[in-house]
């Protein structure tokens, strides 16, 4: 059974990840490079994968589901309304879970 998401915020180099239980409650942030992001996804037991949509998103969307994650991507304009502070990363991502 699945009780694990995971917001993934994509950039070029780092990507921000921030994990919750399907309740809502904090499970990890973690901030890795490419390389790290695909060893670190290959390593967790399955969960929904939450991005918004974008060309890398739709590369990372055909590559997750071999290591076991069910992957959904959000049109960005649904993300926006649930940044709670400052635009970044780290905030992208809770608010990709937020959103999901």
């Amino acid at each position: 059974m699945i009780d694990t998401m995971i917001g993934v915020d994509l950039a070029k180099n780092v990507f921000h990840l921030h994990g919750a239980s399907m309740t809502g409650q904090l499970k990890f942030r973690k901030k890795l490079s490419r390389p790290q992001f695909r060893a670190f996804l290959s390593t967790q037991p399955p969960a929904v994968i939450v991005m918004e949509a974008c060309g890398s998103a739709s590369y990372w969307a055909r590559v997750l589901p071999g290591v076991g994650h069910e992957v959904k991507l959000i049109a960005p304009q649904y993300v926006k309304p649930f940044v709670k502070r400052q635009k970044n990363d780290a905030a992208d991502a809770e608010a990709i879970v937020i959103a999901a």
